[in-house]
């Protein structure tokens, strides 16, 4: 992020992308389009965010695609993010860890989203493997949408002494993941995934973003709206840490490689002003 600028480019091989860049909507044009954005960003940018979803649609041609991409931006030098927001319990979480965390394994990328909504406590055999290996994990905690609100927002029961209600579901999540970040510089690896067009949810929810210690993945900038002024107003003092994700925003300057290469510069120029400055 500081070499690079805090921007994350998305790869989202979307069957309307694939028709822009003038590919089939097969795992032959999900390569070919992947493997473009490698090329001609790898090095430049932070990490790369592969959606997992575009390219199992495919089926194991399209996850063996994703070996690949994985494969192509390690040789590249840059991070990746492996966004299949995993949640299970016991041994199937312990399988999903194995697959994306472990060393070797040819899923594996540096980080790994997972979704807490079986229990935070349902995520310690990621946790552990990521802390195993050096990878990170990005914990959903306040997603931009509109259905999110129904679990994010949601209060604990009021204490029985108190009366007063408990804390959010997603402050609750954030407390936890800066439990396991204590202590790290310059942060721990357990981040949060932020959505940056979440508006005043961060403040309704009483989020300690500050406290969390680790990198917030801030999915929405650039095409989903969010712009310099959303990312200020969303993150406030936490904005330095947080990892703006950019996908279609960047990739619809293709196929031409000194387009994208133009356009995730412009992006990661635009969330350095508003999240530096």
């Amino acid at each position: 992020m500081d070499e690079h600028g805090p921007l994350c480019v998305g790869i989202d091989p979307h069957a309307s992308l694939l028709a822009e860049w003038g590919l089939p909507d097969t795992a032959a044009g999900v390569r070919d389009f992947s493997l473009r954005v490698v090329d001609a960003l790898g090095g430049r940018v932070a990490a790369f965010k592969p959606q997992a979803a575009f390219f199992e649609r495919h089926g194991s041609a399209g996850v063996a695609v994703l070996e690949d991409v994985l494969a192509a931006s390690r040789a590249a030098g840059t991070l990746t993010i492996v966004d299949a927001k995993r949640g299970d319990i016991g041994s199937t979480m312990a399988a999903y860890a194995d697959a994306f965390l472990r060393d070797g394994s040819p899923l594996a990328g540096d980080a790994l989203t997972v979704s807490p909504y079986l229990g935070f406590g349902s995520l310690a055999p990621a946790a552990e493997a990521a802390a195993a290996t050096g990878r990170g994990l990005f914990v959903l905690c306040l997603t931009s949408n509109k259905e999110g609100f129904e679990v994010q927002h949601a209060r604990t029961l009021p204490d029985d002494v108190t009366g007063r209600p408990g804390a959010s579901v997603a402050s609750a999540l954030a407390a936890q993941a800066a439990v396991l970040n204590a202590g790290a510089e310059p942060f721990g690896s357990v981040g949060l995934v932020v959505g940056a067009t979440v508006g005043a949810a961060v403040r309704e929810t009483g989020t300690d973003l500050v406290a969390v210690n680790g990198p917030l993945l801030a999915p929405g900038v650039g095409a989903q709206g969010a712009g310099a002024r959303e990312l200020a107003d969303v993150f406030g003092d936490a904005r330095r840490a947080v990892l703006a994700s950019s996908s279609r925003g960047v990739l619809a300057a293709g196929p031409d490689a000194g387009a994208l290469v133009s356009a995730a510069r412009a992006a990661a120029d635009e969330v350095t002003s508003a999240l530096r400055g």
